[in-house]
Protein backbone atom coordinates (compact mmCIF):
# COMPACT_ATOMS: atom_id res chain seq x y z
CA UNK A 1 0.00 0.00 0.00
CA UNK A 2 1.47 3.39 -1.03
CA UNK A 3 1.82 6.22 1.49
CA UNK A 4 -1.04 8.35 0.15
CA UNK A 5 -3.35 5.35 0.49
CA UNK A 6 -2.02 4.45 3.94
CA UNK A 7 -2.96 7.85 5.34
CA UNK A 8 -6.60 7.06 4.54
CA UNK A 9 -6.83 3.29 4.95
CA UNK A 10 -3.71 2.18 6.85
CA UNK A 11 -4.61 0.01 9.84
CA UNK A 12 -8.27 0.98 9.53
CA UNK A 13 -11.52 -0.95 9.26
CA UNK A 14 -15.13 0.14 9.08
CA UNK A 15 -17.00 0.04 12.38
CA UNK A 16 -18.24 -3.57 12.66
CA UNK A 17 -21.38 -2.70 14.62
CA UNK A 18 -22.75 -0.02 12.27
CA UNK A 19 -20.60 0.00 9.14
CA UNK A 20 -19.55 3.60 9.83
CA UNK A 21 -16.76 4.63 7.45
CA UNK A 22 -15.12 6.83 10.07
CA UNK A 23 -14.28 5.33 13.47
CA UNK A 24 -16.87 6.64 15.96
CA UNK A 25 -15.95 8.67 19.02
CA UNK A 26 -16.15 6.12 21.83
CA UNK A 27 -16.70 8.63 24.63
CA UNK A 28 -16.71 6.06 27.41
CA UNK A 29 -14.49 5.35 30.39
CA UNK A 30 -15.41 1.70 30.97
CA UNK A 31 -16.82 -1.38 29.21
CA UNK A 32 -19.22 -4.14 30.18
CA UNK A 33 -17.77 -7.53 31.12
CA UNK A 34 -19.70 -10.77 30.66
CA UNK A 35 -17.81 -12.32 33.57
CA UNK A 36 -14.86 -11.04 35.63
CA UNK A 37 -12.00 -10.68 33.15
CA UNK A 38 -14.12 -11.77 30.19
CA UNK A 39 -14.73 -8.88 27.80
CA UNK A 40 -14.40 -7.77 24.17
CA UNK A 41 -10.82 -6.50 24.45
CA UNK A 42 -11.61 -3.29 26.30
CA UNK A 43 -11.79 -2.87 30.07
CA UNK A 44 -10.98 0.76 30.91
CA UNK A 45 -10.15 3.60 28.54
CA UNK A 46 -6.84 4.51 30.13
CA UNK A 47 -5.61 1.14 28.84
CA UNK A 48 -7.49 0.86 25.56
CA UNK A 49 -10.16 2.84 23.73
CA UNK A 50 -11.51 1.92 20.26
CA UNK A 51 -11.08 5.45 18.86
CA UNK A 52 -7.55 5.72 20.20
CA UNK A 53 -6.82 2.19 19.00
CA UNK A 54 -7.81 3.14 15.44
CA UNK A 55 -5.58 6.22 15.55
CA UNK A 56 -2.66 4.28 16.99
CA UNK A 57 -2.91 1.75 14.16
CA UNK A 58 -2.92 4.64 11.67
CA UNK A 59 0.15 6.14 13.38
CA UNK A 60 2.01 2.83 13.07
CA UNK A 61 1.03 2.47 9.42
CA UNK A 62 2.27 5.86 8.21
CA UNK A 63 5.71 5.35 9.83
CA UNK A 64 5.91 1.73 8.62
CA UNK A 65 5.97 0.57 12.23
CA UNK A 66 4.15 -2.27 13.92
CA UNK A 67 2.90 -0.34 16.96
CA UNK A 68 1.70 3.22 17.58
CA UNK A 69 0.82 4.98 20.81
CA UNK A 70 -1.14 8.23 21.25
CA UNK A 71 -0.48 10.59 24.16
CA UNK A 72 -1.95 13.76 25.61
CA UNK A 73 0.91 15.84 24.10
CA UNK A 74 4.25 15.53 22.35
CA UNK A 75 6.00 16.10 25.66
CA UNK A 76 3.94 13.31 27.24
CA UNK A 77 5.27 11.01 24.50
CA UNK A 78 8.83 12.18 25.18
CA UNK A 79 8.29 11.66 28.90
CA UNK A 80 7.22 8.07 28.20
CA UNK A 81 10.47 7.35 26.34
CA UNK A 82 12.62 8.77 29.14
CA UNK A 83 10.83 6.61 31.71
CA UNK A 84 12.45 3.57 30.09
CA UNK A 85 15.70 4.53 31.79
CA UNK A 86 17.14 4.53 35.29
CA UNK A 87 19.12 6.92 37.47
CA UNK A 88 22.69 7.13 36.20
CA UNK A 89 21.81 6.34 32.60
CA UNK A 90 23.23 8.70 29.98
CA UNK A 91 21.40 10.15 26.97
CA UNK A 92 22.96 11.97 24.01
CA UNK A 93 20.79 14.65 22.40
CA UNK A 94 21.26 17.24 19.68
CA UNK A 95 22.40 20.72 20.64
CA UNK A 96 19.61 22.38 18.64
CA UNK A 97 16.51 21.05 20.32
CA UNK A 98 12.90 22.05 20.89
CA UNK A 99 12.83 24.19 24.03
CA UNK A 100 10.27 21.99 25.75
CA UNK A 101 12.44 18.89 25.24
CA UNK A 102 15.49 20.73 26.58
CA UNK A 103 13.47 21.90 29.59
CA UNK A 104 12.24 18.37 30.29
CA UNK A 105 15.72 16.89 30.00
CA UNK A 106 17.57 19.46 32.09
CA UNK A 107 15.02 20.60 34.68
CA UNK A 108 12.92 17.48 35.20
CA UNK A 109 14.69 14.22 34.45
CA UNK A 110 18.16 15.40 35.41
CA UNK A 111 17.03 15.72 39.01
CA UNK A 112 16.05 12.03 38.92
CA UNK A 113 19.59 11.08 37.97
CA UNK A 114 19.50 10.88 34.17
CA UNK A 115 22.58 12.39 32.54
CA UNK A 116 22.42 14.35 29.28
CA UNK A 117 25.01 15.47 26.75
CA UNK A 118 24.11 17.89 23.96
CA UNK A 119 26.20 17.63 20.79
CA UNK A 120 26.18 19.03 17.27
CA UNK A 121 24.77 16.13 15.25
CA UNK A 122 25.76 17.66 11.92
CA UNK A 123 28.83 15.47 12.38
CA UNK A 124 28.01 11.87 13.45
CA UNK A 125 31.50 11.59 14.96
CA UNK A 126 30.38 14.00 17.68
CA UNK A 127 27.78 11.42 18.68
CA UNK A 128 30.31 8.58 18.73
CA UNK A 129 32.71 10.64 20.82
CA UNK A 130 30.03 11.41 23.44
CA UNK A 131 29.22 7.75 24.17
CA UNK A 132 30.09 6.54 27.68
CA UNK A 133 29.71 3.23 29.49
CA UNK A 134 26.33 4.44 30.81
CA UNK A 135 24.90 5.72 27.51
CA UNK A 136 21.54 4.14 26.72
CA UNK A 137 19.81 6.42 24.18
CA UNK A 138 20.55 8.80 21.32
CA UNK A 139 17.79 11.40 20.91
CA UNK A 140 17.77 13.43 17.74
CA UNK A 141 15.58 15.91 15.94
CA UNK A 142 15.99 16.27 12.22
CA UNK A 143 15.36 18.82 10.87
CA UNK A 144 15.96 20.61 14.15
CA UNK A 145 13.92 23.29 15.87
CA UNK A 146 14.55 26.15 15.14
CA UNK A 147 17.78 26.15 13.09
CA UNK A 148 16.78 23.38 10.66
CA UNK A 149 19.96 21.34 11.05
CA UNK A 150 19.77 17.92 9.40
CA UNK A 151 21.32 14.86 11.03
CA UNK A 152 22.32 11.78 9.04
CA UNK A 153 19.86 9.28 10.53
CA UNK A 154 21.42 6.16 8.97
CA UNK A 155 24.91 7.08 10.13
CA UNK A 156 23.78 7.81 13.69
CA UNK A 157 21.63 4.70 13.99
CA UNK A 158 24.60 2.63 12.78
CA UNK A 159 26.69 4.10 15.59
CA UNK A 160 23.90 3.33 18.05
CA UNK A 161 23.55 -0.29 16.94
CA UNK A 162 27.32 -0.83 17.09
CA UNK A 163 27.16 0.26 20.74
CA UNK A 164 23.88 -1.50 21.63
CA UNK A 165 22.03 1.81 22.13
CA UNK A 166 18.48 2.84 21.37
CA UNK A 167 17.81 5.67 18.92
CA UNK A 168 14.75 7.92 19.10
CA UNK A 169 13.98 10.46 16.38
CA UNK A 170 11.70 13.46 16.79
CA UNK A 171 10.20 13.47 13.30
CA UNK A 172 7.75 16.33 13.91
CA UNK A 173 9.23 18.81 11.42
CA UNK A 174 9.76 16.29 8.61
CA UNK A 175 6.50 14.28 8.92
CA UNK A 176 6.25 10.64 7.74
CA UNK A 177 5.46 11.91 4.25
CA UNK A 178 8.98 13.33 3.92
CA UNK A 179 11.01 11.03 6.17
CA UNK A 180 10.56 7.66 7.91
CA UNK A 181 13.32 7.06 10.48
CA UNK A 182 12.26 3.50 11.36
CA UNK A 183 13.28 2.53 7.82
CA UNK A 184 16.73 4.02 8.51
CA UNK A 185 17.37 2.05 11.67
CA UNK A 186 15.73 4.14 14.39
CA UNK A 187 14.03 2.28 17.24
CA UNK A 188 11.48 4.94 18.22
CA UNK A 189 9.87 7.78 16.28
CA UNK A 190 8.22 10.59 18.21
CA UNK A 191 5.80 13.22 16.90
CA UNK A 192 4.10 16.18 18.37
CA UNK A 193 0.89 15.15 16.61
CA UNK A 194 -0.41 18.61 17.50
CA UNK A 195 1.51 19.74 14.45
CA UNK A 196 1.42 18.16 10.98
CA UNK A 197 -0.29 14.88 11.86
CA UNK A 198 -3.32 16.71 13.25
CA UNK A 199 -2.74 19.55 10.85
CA UNK A 200 -5.51 21.96 11.84
CA UNK A 201 -4.35 23.60 15.11
CA UNK A 202 -7.33 22.11 16.94
CA UNK A 203 -5.79 19.30 19.01
CA UNK A 204 -2.83 18.75 21.35
CA UNK A 205 -1.36 15.24 21.09
CA UNK A 206 1.81 13.19 20.96
CA UNK A 207 2.71 9.94 19.20
CA UNK A 208 5.29 7.17 19.39
CA UNK A 209 5.85 4.57 16.66
CA UNK A 210 8.07 1.48 16.96
CA UNK A 211 8.74 -1.84 15.21
CA UNK A 212 9.98 -3.98 18.12
CA UNK A 213 7.31 -5.89 20.04
CA UNK A 214 9.10 -5.82 23.42
CA UNK A 215 9.83 -2.12 23.16
CA UNK A 216 6.19 -1.50 22.25
CA UNK A 217 5.08 -3.52 25.27
CA UNK A 218 7.38 -1.55 27.60
CA UNK A 219 6.16 1.78 26.24
CA UNK A 220 2.52 0.73 26.42
CA UNK A 221 2.96 -0.26 30.06
CA UNK A 222 4.32 3.22 30.85
CA UNK A 223 1.49 4.83 28.86
CA UNK A 224 -1.06 2.80 30.84
CA UNK A 225 0.62 3.17 34.24
CA UNK A 226 1.40 6.90 33.97
CA UNK A 227 -1.88 7.69 32.23
CA UNK A 228 -0.95 10.52 29.86
CA UNK A 229 -3.30 9.22 27.18
CA UNK A 230 -5.04 11.03 24.35
CA UNK A 231 -8.82 11.37 24.76
CA UNK A 232 -11.29 9.93 22.22
CA UNK A 233 -12.44 13.27 20.80
CA UNK A 234 -8.83 14.34 20.21
CA UNK A 235 -8.10 10.95 18.63
CA UNK A 236 -11.04 11.39 16.26
CA UNK A 237 -9.73 14.81 15.20
CA UNK A 238 -6.17 13.54 14.73
CA UNK A 239 -7.37 10.55 12.71
CA UNK A 240 -9.26 12.94 10.46
CA UNK A 241 -6.09 15.01 10.12
CA UNK A 242 -3.93 12.03 9.17
CA UNK A 243 -6.24 11.27 6.24
CA UNK A 244 -5.21 14.52 4.50
CA UNK A 245 -1.54 14.44 5.58
CA UNK A 246 -0.12 13.63 2.14
CA UNK A 247 -2.12 16.37 0.39
CA UNK A 248 -1.22 18.98 2.99
CA UNK A 249 2.49 18.20 3.20
CA UNK A 250 2.87 18.29 -0.57
CA UNK A 251 1.62 21.90 -0.48
CA UNK A 252 3.68 22.75 2.63
CA UNK A 253 6.79 21.54 0.80
CA UNK A 254 6.03 23.51 -2.35
CA UNK A 255 5.15 26.74 -0.54
CA UNK A 256 8.10 26.62 1.86
CA UNK A 257 10.57 26.11 -0.97
CA UNK A 258 9.26 29.21 -2.79
CA UNK A 259 9.15 31.31 0.39
CA UNK A 260 12.71 30.25 1.27
CA UNK A 261 13.95 31.20 -2.20
CA UNK A 262 12.23 34.59 -1.92
CA UNK A 263 13.76 35.32 1.48
CA UNK A 264 17.16 34.08 0.35
CA UNK A 265 17.26 36.84 -2.29
CA UNK A 266 15.80 39.61 -0.13
CA UNK A 267 18.27 42.44 0.63
CA UNK A 268 17.12 42.76 4.26
CA UNK A 269 17.60 39.08 5.06
CA UNK A 270 21.02 37.83 6.12
CA UNK A 271 20.51 34.05 6.34
CA UNK A 272 17.75 31.56 5.54
CA UNK A 273 17.74 28.16 7.20
CA UNK A 274 15.91 25.68 4.96
CA UNK A 275 17.19 22.24 3.89
CA UNK A 276 15.76 22.68 0.40
CA UNK A 277 18.23 25.47 -0.41
CA UNK A 278 21.49 24.36 -2.02
CA UNK A 279 23.25 26.80 0.31
CA UNK A 280 22.11 24.82 3.35
CA UNK A 281 25.14 23.00 4.82
CA UNK A 282 23.19 19.73 5.15
CA UNK A 283 21.37 19.96 1.80
CA UNK A 284 22.92 16.76 0.40
CA UNK A 285 22.12 14.74 3.53
CA UNK A 286 18.56 16.06 3.43
CA UNK A 287 18.23 15.05 -0.24
CA UNK A 288 19.43 11.54 0.58
CA UNK A 289 16.91 10.83 3.35
CA UNK A 290 13.94 13.14 2.75
CA UNK A 291 11.25 12.99 0.08
CA UNK A 292 10.61 16.73 0.47
CA UNK A 293 12.13 19.43 2.63
CA UNK A 294 9.13 20.30 4.80
CA UNK A 295 7.15 23.39 5.65
CA UNK A 296 9.46 24.86 8.32
CA UNK A 297 12.14 27.49 7.83
CA UNK A 298 13.92 30.12 9.88
CA UNK A 299 15.60 33.33 8.80
CA UNK A 300 17.72 36.09 10.25
CA UNK A 301 17.50 39.78 9.41
CA UNK A 302 20.61 41.81 8.66
CA UNK A 303 19.43 44.35 11.22
CA UNK A 304 20.11 42.36 14.41
CA UNK A 305 18.05 44.48 16.79
CA UNK A 306 15.14 42.95 18.66
CA UNK A 307 13.05 46.05 17.90
CA UNK A 308 13.41 45.57 14.15
CA UNK A 309 12.47 41.89 14.30
CA UNK A 310 9.47 42.65 16.50
CA UNK A 311 8.29 45.37 14.12
CA UNK A 312 8.29 42.87 11.27
CA UNK A 313 6.51 40.24 13.39
CA UNK A 314 3.81 42.73 14.37
CA UNK A 315 3.01 43.64 10.76
CA UNK A 316 2.03 40.38 9.12
CA UNK A 317 -1.58 40.20 7.98
CA UNK A 318 -2.02 36.77 6.40
CA UNK A 319 0.62 35.05 8.55
CA UNK A 320 -0.29 34.70 12.24
CA UNK A 321 2.12 35.44 15.10
CA UNK A 322 1.62 32.46 17.41
CA UNK A 323 3.25 29.46 19.03
CA UNK A 324 3.10 26.02 17.39
CA UNK A 325 3.47 24.94 13.78
CA UNK A 326 2.29 22.47 11.18
CA UNK A 327 -1.28 23.68 10.74
CA UNK A 328 -2.88 24.61 7.44
CA UNK A 329 -2.42 28.28 8.33
CA UNK A 330 0.99 29.97 8.26
CA UNK A 331 2.40 30.82 11.69
CA UNK A 332 5.39 32.96 12.57
CA UNK A 333 7.32 32.68 15.81
CA UNK A 334 10.16 34.42 17.67
CA UNK A 335 12.07 31.49 19.19
CA UNK A 336 14.14 33.49 21.68
CA UNK A 337 11.07 34.82 23.47
CA UNK A 338 8.51 32.14 22.63
CA UNK A 339 9.23 28.45 21.95
CA UNK A 340 12.85 28.46 23.19
CA UNK A 341 12.64 30.93 26.06
CA UNK A 342 13.22 28.09 28.55
CA UNK A 343 16.76 27.60 27.18
CA UNK A 344 19.21 29.81 29.13
CA UNK A 345 20.17 32.97 27.23
CA UNK A 346 23.86 32.02 27.18
CA UNK A 347 23.06 28.67 25.56
CA UNK A 348 20.69 30.32 23.06
CA UNK A 349 23.40 32.75 22.03
CA UNK A 350 25.91 29.92 21.50
CA UNK A 351 23.48 28.12 19.23
CA UNK A 352 22.45 31.22 17.30
CA UNK A 353 18.93 31.54 18.68
CA UNK A 354 19.24 35.30 18.86
CA UNK A 355 16.81 38.23 18.75
CA UNK A 356 17.13 38.50 14.97
CA UNK A 357 15.98 34.91 14.36
CA UNK A 358 12.43 34.26 13.14
CA UNK A 359 10.83 30.84 12.63
CA UNK A 360 8.14 30.41 10.01
CA UNK A 361 5.67 27.54 9.62
CA UNK A 362 4.60 27.89 5.99
CA UNK A 363 0.96 26.92 5.52
CA UNK A 364 -1.08 25.82 2.53
CA UNK A 365 -2.44 29.23 1.51
CA UNK A 366 -1.77 30.64 -1.95
CA UNK A 367 2.00 31.14 -1.93
CA UNK A 368 1.74 34.51 -3.66
CA UNK A 369 -0.33 35.86 -0.78
CA UNK A 370 2.30 34.61 1.67
CA UNK A 371 5.19 36.16 -0.24
CA UNK A 372 3.30 39.46 -0.58
CA UNK A 373 2.62 39.45 3.17
CA UNK A 374 6.30 38.87 3.97
CA UNK A 375 7.39 41.52 1.45
CA UNK A 376 5.02 44.09 2.95
CA UNK A 377 6.22 43.37 6.51
CA UNK A 378 9.85 43.68 5.44
CA UNK A 379 9.16 47.06 3.82
CA UNK A 380 8.43 48.44 7.29
CA UNK A 381 11.81 47.51 8.80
Amino acid sequence: MKFNTKTIHGGQQHDPSTGAVMTPIFQTSTYVQQSPGKHKGYEYSRGENPTRHALEKAFASIENGSHGLAFASGLAATDCVLRLFNSGDHIIAGDDLYGGSYRMFTLLFSKYGLKFSFVDMNNPENVANAITDNTKLIWLETPTNPLLKVADISAITAIAKANNLLTAVDNTFATPYNQRPLEMGADIVMHSATKYLGGHSDVVMGALMVKDDKLAKDLHFIQFAAGAIAGPMDCFLALRGVKTLALRVQRHNENAQLVAEFLNKHPKVETVYYPGLESHPNHEVAKSQMRGFGGMLSFRLKDKSKETTFKMLENFNVITLAESLGGVESLVNHPATMTHASIPAVEREKLGITDSLTRLSVGVEDVNDLIDDIANALKLV
